[in-house]
């Protein structure tokens, strides 16, 4: 990426800084091309809410990108590999990124929802090897284009371009990025001001939208402003209690992170303080990062003929 050296994580997995992440939280188009990237995730929300309410929350989110790269893994000559629930507890287990019982409801509400299915044919009901539904592979592969177009904002490196010429560089991309953040412990577990939003049931949407509504770039007063932050809409928009709505931002509040000017007057405004909006623009910088690392060796393995990413489990 053009200004961001290119240098590997100092040591994955242990939330240690790396001077790429460094490099780029502090880049100060960022904060605009996170706001772009907001704007696409709503997008997406309108158009598969069902999806967008599941994965909302870090928990989740972790454990769709487990399964979808065990799933782009999978042997063709072998009939049990790919999702399985047995595979994705073994990672989301040795990560601590969720429990047994998270892992099987997920995998419940996902067959529920029919976002994932049986594999046709299987040779075994003790196993249950599964797979994505169409819509499912529809939306993970416009989620990831979405990835990449925030990186060209950034460096103008021509990314999707090259992705939509070739769609092996998402099949071999996504199960590295994914085995990346999930070791990662500093996507794992962002900062407390973070975390208050996304490890709540359907808090990434509202973190999301928050981000999508600050009008000045650069702090003022030591503060971001929000432009239009009514409950009663996001309730509406997303399907949400008001109860719920306010309680994340109650929390967030209480933390010091955001508050209101003028409350309960015509003239209310909500700000954001310049530390929570650099832990967002820094744990976001984690995952752009690591993106970046992931399309470089995808494209890298395409152009020297060597096997993907789907030789070796995530």
């Amino acid at each position: 990426m053009t200004g961001i050296q290119p240098s590997p994580i100092e040591t994955p997995g242990t939330g240690r800084s790396s001077p790429e992440v460094d490099a780029l939280a502090a880049n100060p188009a960022l904060l605009g091309v996170l706001q772009q990237s907001t704007q696409y995730m709503i997008g997406l929300y309108d158009h598969f809410p069902r999806i967008a309410r599941l994965v909302a929350s870090q928990q989740k989110w972790l454990l769709t990108q487990a399964a979808y790269a065990l799933h782009l893994q999978r042997d063709p000559t072998d009939p049990l590999s790919g999702i399985t629930a047995s595979r994705l507890l073994d990672i989301i287990v040795e990560f601590d990124a969720a429990s047994r019982n998270t892992a099987t409801a997920f995998l419940a509400e996902m067959l529920a929802y029919k976002l994932i299915r049986d594999v046709p044919g299987s040779p075994s009901k003790r196993s249950r090897p599964l797979e994505p539904t169409d819509v499912s592979h529809e939306a993970m592969t416009l989620w990831f284009r979405g990835q990449m177009h925030s990186l060209d904002l950034l460096d103008s490196g021509g990314r999707v371009a090259r992705l939509e010429a070739n769609p092996e560089i998402f099949h071999r991309a996504q199960p590295i990025v994914a085995k990346q953040l999930i070791a990662d412990r500093a996507w794992r577990e962002p900062p407390l001001s973070i975390s208050c939003f996304v490890w709540t049931e359907h808090g990434g949407l509202i973190l999301d939208d928050f981000i999508s509504r600050i009008v000045n770039a650069v702090p003022q007063d030591g503060c971001h402003w929000v432009e239009n932050l009514r409950f009663a809409e996001l309730s509406s928009h997303y399907s949400l209690s008001r109860t719920h709505v306010r309680r994340l931002f109650s929390r967030a509040e209480a933390l010091g992170s955001l508050g209101w000017q003028d409350r309960g007057s015509s003239r209310n405004r909500t700000w954001a303080t310049a530390a929570f909006v650099e832990d967002y623009k820094r744990w976001q910088s984690i995952k752009l990062c690591a993106f970046d690392r992931a399309y470089n060796d995808a494209v890298r393995s395409i152009d020297t003929g060597t096997p993907g990413a789907g030789t070796s489990p995530v």
